[in-house]
Order: structure tokens, then sequence, then C-alpha cells
């Protein structure tokens, strides 16, 4: 089976999935959670009623005139409320409208980020990332330096990077797009997954990669494009199993976790299958236009 043959459909493919995206991220961005944005966390227990619709509470807090940017109902009948920042006084005058409403209610969590404080951890994020991406660059350019030819170790750590930023822009362009229609919010935990899922893009990207560049020393005189179709082939049962068993896990935890972690699961889930998928189709046929195009240069 020739894999390689079809790259430009793979990635046709990636191009129809990060158009959108790109196109959601430029248009209306990501959604903001208090982490980043600023505002109040507050996870109520209800401990005298059955059951408290989500319903029930959004509709208080309109009442009360609170802008709640999201109210999700949580395990053992709580409910996680986000709001815009609120202070002590307010909070305990919701308090007890809220035990007067719904009777007896419990915090179990109540934090409050300011605006500075956001912008700080917005600031650190984005270092985060940056620098996890340069350093991932110099460790596959440095791992892959003694590589046999025609393959150089610039083309393996830079098509490592282009897989990496494909799965970047999925996740991030899809959180665009589901806090656009859904009000999903991204947050700490957010730049958790995404750094989660740049790890196992290039721990799949390198399993490939590492392959290939055995197969290129036992079979240095066959094509190129033939000795990477190849390596793809041995590889493909590994990565598709290993990514599955991950599947599942998250499938479970996004089905029966609690709401705290959801949003987290999900871009996980999203990260590493659009991972495995770039570990495929994306850099390996890039490594192949990559070398296609410095043989042309050459004539």
């Amino acid at each position: 089976m020739n894999l390689i043959k079809y790259r430009n459909w793979f990635f046709v493919l990636s191009l129809l999935v990060i158009i959108p995206g790109v196109i959601a991220l430029s248009t209306w961005r990501l959604k903001l959670g208090i982490d980043f944005a600023g505002g109040t966390l507050w996870e109520i227990k209800f401990t005298q009623k059955e059951k408290v619709e989500r319903d029930e509470i959004h509709n208080f807090f309109v009442q009360e005139q609170v802008e709640a940017s999201s109210v999700a109902q949580t395990s053992d009948n709580s409910a996680l409320v986000r709001m815009k920042v609120t202070d002590e006084a307010k909070i305990n005058d919701l308090k007890t409208k809220l035990n007067s409403n719904f009777g007896e209610t419990e915090d179990v969590r109540l934090e409050t980020v300011g605006p500075v404080v956001s912008k700080e951890l917005a600031q650190k994020a984005f270092i985060a990332v940056a620098i996890s991406i340069l350093a991932i660059v110099l460790y596959i350019t440095w791992a892959f330096r003694q590589v046999p030819k025609p393959a150089s170790s610039i083309a393996f750590g830079i098509c490592t990077i282009i897989a990496l930023i494909h799965d970047v822009i999925v996740v991030v362009g899809i959180f665009a797009i589901l806090g656009h229609f859904f009000a999903i919010e991204v947050d700490s935990l957010f730049i958790t997954a995404l750094l989660t899922v740049i790890g196992f893009s290039v721990h799949d990207t390198i399993v490939v990669f590492d392959r290939i560049r055995e197969n290129l020393k036992k079979h240095g005189d066959f094509p190129f494009e033939e000795v990477v179709n190849h390596s793809l082939l041995q590889t493909m049962g590994r990565s598709l199993s290993t990514s599955l068993t991950v599947v599942f896990v998250l499938l479970a935890l996004l089905l029966f976790g609690g709401a705290s972690i959801r949003n987290f699961v999900l871009a996980l889930l999203v990260g590493i299958i659009s991972g495995t998928y770039s570990s495929i189709f994306s850099a390996s046929p890039l490594l192949v236009v990559w070398q296609n195009l410095k043989l042309r240069n050459k004539k």
C-alpha cells in the first residue's frame, strides 16, 4: 500500500480542518475564562434540596443582575458558576439569597482572579508554549544530526514543527468555534492540555522518523519516497494502537467525568486525534515533499 502517493489528499484534508478554525480564531477569537480574562469562580453545593436544575440557578443570577458567563452542573448536586469579578459583600448577599431560595448551601470553591494576574498568566502561558516549541526544534535537529543522506536533520526538525503547529491550530481553532457557539471557555487547564498535545504529537512523530532513519541506513539505495512509505506502514499499527488506548480513556472521562475537567479532556481528545493523524499523514509526507523540492533545485 502506497500512502505517500496520496499525500496531496492528506494535505487537502488538513486544510479543510484548519481553515475554518483559523477563520473562527481571527473573527471571534477564543472565549477566555477567568484565568485569563479575570473574574470569580464559585462552586456551590446544595445540601437541602434533592435536585437543583441548571436553569433555576441561571435564572437566579439573572434576577440578581449578576453577569454569569456560565453555569454548569457538577456531581453531588453542585453547580460551577463563572462570573465577573465580584466583591466579598456581594458574594455574602448572594449566599443569603441562595439559602433562602434553595435551602442550605456550602462553598466548595470560591476563587477570584483580577485582570492584572490574568494578564500575567496569559503572558506566561504564551512563553511556555513558545519555549517548548523552540526546545523541540533544537532537540529534533540534534537527535537526527547523523541521519543518512539524502535526508537532513533540519528537514526532520522543520517537518516535526509543522506537524506540531498543525495540531495546535486544530485544537485552538475548534475551541474558537466552540467558544462562539457553545460559550466554551479556555483557562489554565487548556494551556496544560495544549502542552500535553505538543508533547504527544512530537513523541508520535519521532517514532515514525526514527524508523525512517533506520531504514535509510539499511536501504539507502532505495528511492527516498519508498523508504518513507515502508517506514510508515511499519509504525502505523503501533501509532494507532497507542493513540486508541488514550482516546478510549479520554472518552470515558469526557462522558462520565465532572464538568470542571470536561474542557480539559476535550482539548486533549481533539489534540491526540489530530496528533496521530499529523504524525502519519502530514509529517512524513512533508519530508518527501522537502526532498523532492531539494532534488528539483539541484537539477
